[in-house]
């Protein structure tokens, strides 16, 4: 679901940012327009001073060759473009601004005081650089004409008088420090378009370095995710950088790695169920088929079987009966114990009385197949730690299994020993044949359910394929592990089990 752009982090950082330039832009123009009023000179490079006394001395110039000029519209033209704003107070009353502004008062009434004060004196030497003249006695200063101090006016405010004939006809007036509302509005186009300009750059900027990155690579994160989510397990977004963003880009590959492992174990364990119920219904579909031939055959009218024929029938689907009711139980079995059912009672457990009753249970076998069944214990191994009946059936399998594949007049042994395991003292229990051994690409398989590779063990076949996972499973639930190792003339797997814990 797309996010309205008013929500968006994007945006509101954008915005937020756009907003403190356009802040800070306004404070700097208001703090450059307040020093200039403060500290400023006139941009014609004079003083205050200076400029008033071209000023007067530009309009006694003009006054004395056309006394009737527009001196509004003159001043107006020939000043606007001066940074330092100025009036002109004329005798009869006229007041003349270099622009729209407007002073203060105080200015004002000193010029009328000025002129007040100057009316009847007419200085004899006017026209001689106004040096002097009768009248209000004017203090000499060093950058410029004669100027009044007036103790009640503003400080530093000196009015250049305008002599025509001899005659105070007016003053100019330039305040020492130009208005703030003056140079605002001189200043502010020209500070809004620079304002406007960097504001404009800084966005740009901005956007390209900060948030154009920034944006490529969440949207790099979405696309990982999207794809994800459609199905593409492998996907994974860059992890770049060492910000929030590499961050969340982490974290959502390391989620995608866990998810990506659980959605492949779950798939091989479909596979594997898939692969237990094909190979469940061929070893159940196997004796079944036998049963029912037989069965058929034997409920058949029309067909005469002597007695020794009708027994061999009945013997083989005996037989049959038996591997199928076999079957079930291991099936059975190995669900409890892959499932984590069944009773565990651990004791220690007298390894002699185990190899005692393996070598009982498989005595006629070895008669039969002229095998010699050997038994050793090490020093130290006389005891284990586990269930003894759950052991027992562990060795059980194991001996039968190499009794099945050990050549005629060898020798199966079994064996006893301490091993460490898991940094604990703990006991081997092995069964050694002396059969054709495993193939090499058949080893890792030999412990799945079903399993069989009888034809790399001499090619005789028995057995359902689940005896060896029955030990595995043995061994495991009782916290030990079931290894082997094989060879042609040798094959030997071990059991290794914990000790007692007071022998340990």
């Amino acid at each position: 679901m797309p996010t309205t752009w008013h929500r968006s982090l994007y945006w509101r950082v954008a915005l937020g940012i756009v907003a403190f330039l356009a802040a800070m832009l306004v404070v700097q123009a208001m703090l450059f327009v307040w020093a200039i009023s403060q500290f400023g000179r006139t941009l014609p490079g004079q003083s205050p001073g200076r400029l008033g006394m071209t000023v007067a001395l530009d309009v006694a110039n003009l006054l004395e060759r056309d006394p009737q000029t527009d001196l509004t519209q003159y001043i107006r033209e020939q000043y606007a473009k001066y940074e330092h704003p100025f009036f002109v107070m004329m005798a009869d009353g006229r007041l003349i601004t270099s622009g729209s502004q407007s002073f203060p008062e105080p200015l004002l009434q000193m010029a009328r005081t000025r002129l007040e004060r100057s009316e009847g004196f007419s200085p004899p030497r006017a026209r001689q650089g106004m040096r002097s003249f009768d009248g209000p006695r004017f203090d000499r200063d060093p950058n410029g004409p004669r100027f009044d101090r007036d103790p009640n006016g503003p400080p530093f405010a000196r009015p250049s008088p305008i002599i025509v004939g001899g005659r105070l006809v007016g003053v100019v007036v330039v305040p020492p420090q130009p208005p703030f509302g003056f140079l605002l509005g001189r200043y502010a186009p020209l500070l809004a378009l620079v304002a406007a300009g960097v504001l404009v750059v800084g966005t740009v900027l901005t956007s390209v370095l900060i948030f154009g990155p920034a944006r490529r690579r969440l949207r790099e994160v979405e696309t990982a995710a999207h794809r994800f989510g459609a199905g593409d397990l492998s996907a994974r977004a860059p992890e770049r950088g060492g910000d929030e963003i590499a961050a969340v880009a982490v974290a959502f590959n390391a989620m995608a790695r866990d998810l990506s492992a659980r959605a492949d174990a779950l798939a091989e364990s479909d596979r594997v169920r898939r692969q237990l119920l094909a190979d469940v219904s061929h070893e159940l579909t196997t004796p079944v088929t036998a049963m029912r031939g037989y069965l058929e055959t034997l409920a058949m009218p029309e067909l005469t079987l002597d007695e020794a024929t009708r027994a061999r029938y009945l013997k083989i689907i005996d037989d049959e009966t038996g591997r199928l009711e076999r079957l079930i139980g291991d099936l059975l079995d190995l669900a409890r114990l892959e499932g984590g059912g069944g009773t565990f009672r651990a004791t220690q457990v007298q390894v002699a009385d185990l190899f005692e009753r393996v070598a009982a249970r498989h005595e006629r076998a070895c008669q039969e197949a002229r095998i010699t069944l050997q038994a050793s214990i090490a020093a130290g191994a006389e005891t284990v730690y586990g269930d003894q009946d759950r052991l027992e059936q562990a060795l059980q399998n194991l001996a039968a299994n190499a009794i099945r594949y050990a050549p005629r007049g060898t020798t199966v042994r079994l064996a006893a020993q301490t091993s460490d395991f898991q940094l604990q003292t703990s006991v081997v229990l092995s069964v050694e044949d002396e059969g054709p051994g495993i193939p090499a690409e058949h080893v890792p398989h030999i412990f799945d359910r079903f399993y069989k590779a009888d034809a790399a063990r001499a090619g005789i076949s028995g057995g359902s394929g689940l005896g060896l996972s029955i030990v595995k499973a043995i061994v495991e639930r009782q916290g030990g592990r079931l290894t082997v190792e094989s060879r042609p003339g040798r094959t030997v797997f071990e059991m290794t089990v914990p000790r007692p814990p007071a022998a340990a």
